[in-house]
C-alpha cells in the first residue's frame, strides 16, 4: 500500500477495492487486535465529530492507543508553534498520524516532513479520501456494483472536498454524474475537465427534483459556511435545497440517498424513515473502512 493517504490519487483501483475487502473483513468481526502496542495520533486542527470519533474508535477497536487533540487552543500552535514542529515533534511519539486542517495542502506537507504514515482526515475544500472510501464502500454495499452507477450531486459542488475526492474516485468505474447547484457552487472547471479527459459523462443542472427519478444515489451535501468568506454570499445560497420525502415519488427501488453528513437542514426529518435514506449506516461505515485503512498502512493487512 502506499505509505500515506493524502488524496485519494494515491491509491490505484486495485489499492482501493483491497481496502474495501478489508473493510468488508472489519464489519464482520469488530475487534481484531492487530495493533496491540501501536499508537495513533489524532490532529484535529478544525472541528469535527463523525470522523474524529471514527477513527479514533478504529484505532480502539484495533486494539491501538490514541493521542492527540480536537482543539488547537490547548496545545503550542496556540503559542506560534509551526506545523512542521508540531507534525515532527509527535512523529516521535506515535506510529501514525490522522490529521485534519483548514488548510488545502497542508496535509501532505504533514506527510513529507515525517517518517511515518500520515492520513489526511479532510485538509480544507481539497481533499477527504477516507470519506471517499467510506462512500465507495455504501456504494457497493447498496448497489452490489461500483461499476456504471449514476450519482447526482446536489448541493456545495464548489467547496465540498467529499464531492471532489468521490468524483475522482469513481471516475475508475464508468459512472454517470449529475450536478445539482446553484451557479454559485457549480463543480470546478478543472473536476469537469478530468471528466472530460476520461470520456465520463455528466450533466448540471440548477433544479433538484430534475433528475432525482434517473439516479442510483443521490449525494447530498450541505452548504459550508466555514468556507465562505462573504457572509452575504452564504446567505444567498444556504438554503437553497431541501429534499423532502414527497419529492421521493417515483425514485428508483435502488435509490440510496448518502450525506456526509453534518446536515443543517437540506435533509427533511421525514426522509429518515424512508427506505431510501441510508446516511446513518454510512457514517457506521466509516468505522470499518478507517479501520482498513490503518491497518492496511501499517502494514497488518
Amino acid at each position: 500500500m502506499s505509505k500515506s493517504l493524502i488524496s485519494i490519487h494515491d491509491f490505484s483501483k486495485e489499492e482501493i477495492l483491497h481496502i474495501l475487502s478489508v473493510a468488508r473483513e472489519m464489519e464482520a468481526d469488530k475487534s481484531q487486535k492487530l495493533l496491540d502496542g501501536k499508537v495513533v495520533a489524532c490532529l484535529f486542527f478544525e472541528p469535527s465529530t463523525r470522523t474524529r470519533l471514527s477513527f479514533e474508535t478504529a484505532a480502539n477497536r484495533l486494539g491501538a492507543r490514541v493521542i492527540g487533540f480536537s482543539d488547537v487552543a490547548n496545545t503550542s500552535i496556540s503559542k506560534g508553534e509551526t506545523l512542521k514542529d508540531t507534525i515532527k515533534m509527535v512523529s516521535n511519539y506515535v506510529d501514525i498520524i490522522v490529521m485534519r486542517h483548514p488548510l488545502e495542502g497542508a496535509a501532505r506537507y504533514a506527510s513529507e516532513v515525517c517518517d511515518i504514515p500520515v492520513v489526511n482526515a479532510g485538509d480544507g475544500a481539497n481533499q477527504h479520501p477516507s470519506q471517499t472510501l467510506l462512500d465507495l464502500y455504501t456504494i457497493l454495499e447498496t448497489q452490489g456494483r461500483l461499476d456504471n452507477v449514476s450519482v447526482n450531486m446536489v448541493g456545495d459542488l464548489k467547496y465540498g472536498r467529499t464531492v471532489h475526492s468521490l468524483l475522482q474516485a469513481m471516475s475508475h468505474f464508468s459512472p454517470r454524474f449529475c450536478f445539482t447547484s446553484p451557479d454559485e457552487l457549480r463543480m470546478p472547471v478543472e473536476y469537469k475537465e478530468f471528466l472530460d479527459m476520461r470520456g465520463i459523462p455528466y450533466t448540471e443542472t440548477a433544479s433538484l427534483q430534475e433528475h432525482l427519478c434517473d439516479c442510483d444515489i443521490l449525494y447530498m451535501t450541505r452548504v459550508q459556511q466555514e468556507r465562505f468568506s462573504d457572509p452575504m454570499e452564504y446567505e444567498k445560497v444556504k438554503d437553497v435545497y431541501r429534499l423532502e420525502r414527497a419529492m421521493l415519488e417515483g425514485v428508483r427501488p435502488n435509490m440510496k440517498i448518502l450525506h456526509p453528513l453534518p446536515r443543517v437542514g437540506e435533509i427533511a426529518d421525514d426522509v429518515d424513515d424512508t427506505p431510501y435514506a441510508y446516511y446513518y449506516k454510512q457514517a457506521e461505515n466509516g468505522m470499518y473502512v478507517r479501520m482498513a485503512i490503518i491497518a492496511c498502512l501499517l502494514g497488518y493487512k
